[in-house]
């Protein structure tokens, strides 16, 4: 089976039994199970959820995004090889961590391939939550226009780029378009402040005003733990993304949780430490396929100028990438995935023909 072939780019055609529409995303397809498979499942696993919790299976791809568009390469590789699994592998593994030190609870229950997770249905909160150490970035990119407030913070002259800053900051955004939200812009991703949050927790989805301090706590101990276990491998965490949600657990209660993936090279920037120290930054994140982006098309302004994004569309879908720089790609993934994990990235040599077998055989998804 040729490369091209073991890499899962199509993820949401899967013969899962479902009665909703499957819901693709940039990377993950959700498919949500029926009332009956989501209660036999739970009794039959034992689950530790509340016996008519909606459950769903969510399947990761290889597909790479960046830029707000979905990239491609030369003979058909369509994502890239060991993506999938090893972003998967290294949520897994802090969700773990989270867990074991009394943090919160994620919203997966089993992992039955490395491709698949088994989760319970949340309620999202409506804010990416983003936690930054170091200045760099978009945030980089407005202080040297002169911007010091960021998400109400105020941020000090002087600043140097690619710096540590004085304190970690929590600058959220929105997730998703929210409307009717005095003083929030209707569009996707726009800063917002706590002040924002504050004044209108409700239409963020948070139960409870007190739930603001409590996502703030659940951020700054998950970016704390990360922190910490990446400086025994001297990797350096930059800033991340988490997302929170509610759940009614086995006890009937609402608890918050964290969802979606955490601590991946596509959610966060992880710098190599022995670099950094000499003044260069190495990325071991999907900033490196960012840059590369950058580099290899004359006019990048088409990446980075949103007026563009018609001319940005065209660029990814008329351009197949050479595959040397998606194997670059590559290594970066399945290399911090390893590193991080202690194990071994595998490539599955037929992802979608195993993903079927274990979940006819040992799940009893598949219907013939």
């Amino acid at each position: 089976m040729s490369l091209a072939e073991r890499v899962l780019s199509v993820n949401n055609d899967l013969p899962i039994r479902t009665n909703q529409p499957v819901h693709s995303g940039k990377v993950r397809s959700v498919y949500w199970l029926t009332d009956e498979d989501s209660q036999r499942l739970i009794k039959e696993k034992g689950y530790k959820v509340a016996s008519d919790a909606p459950l769903a299976i969510m399947v990761i791809s290889d597909r790479i995004s960046a830029f707000d568009c979905i990239w491609h390469g030369e003979g058909g590789m369509n994502g890239v090889p060991g993506k999938g699994a090893a972003l998967n592998a290294i949520s897994n593994h802090w969700f773990r961590l989270f867990r074991e030190k009394g943090l919160a609870n994620s919203h997966i229950l089993d992992i039955p391939h490395p491709f698949v997770w088994i989760v319970q249905k949340a309620r999202p909160v409506m804010i990416e939550a983003i936690c930054r150490q170091y200045i760099t970035g978009s945030m980089w990119r407005s202080y040297t226009k002169g911007e010091r407030e960021f998400c109400g913070i105020e941020i000090p002259d002087g600043l140097e780029k690619d710096q540590k800053l004085p304190e970690l900051l929590i600058t959220p955004s929105t997730k998703g378009v929210l409307k009717g939200i005095p003083g929030v812009p209707e569009a996707d991703d726009v800063n917002i402040t706590r002040q924002n949050i504050e004044d209108n927790y409700a239409a963020f989805n948070f139960a409870d005003k007190r739930d603001i301090d409590t996502y703030e706590k659940l951020l700054k101990e998950g970016f704390d733990v990360i922190t910490d276990e990446l400086a025994k491998l001297d990797q350096i965490f930059v800033d991340t993304k988490f997302e929170f949600g509610y759940v009614t657990n086995a006890e009937g209660q609402e608890e918050l949780i964290y969802m979606d993936e955490v601590g991946t090279p596509d959610s966060s920037r992880i710098w190599d430490g022995p670099n950094y120290r000499d003044g260069k930054v190495i990325e071991n994140s999907k900033e490196v396929f960012r840059q590369q982006l950058l580099n290899y098309f004359p006019d990048p302004d088409i990446l980075l100028n949103k007026d563009r994004m018609d001319e940005r569309s065209a660029l990814a879908r008329d351009n197949a990438l050479p595959e040397a720089l998606l194997m670059e790609v590559s290594k970066t993934y399945t290399d911090i995935a390893e590193k991080i994990t202690g194990e071994k990235i595998v490539l599955s040599e037929n992802p979608k023909a195993e993903i079927i077998a274990i979940l006819r055989e040992q799940y009893g998804l598949i219907d013939g």
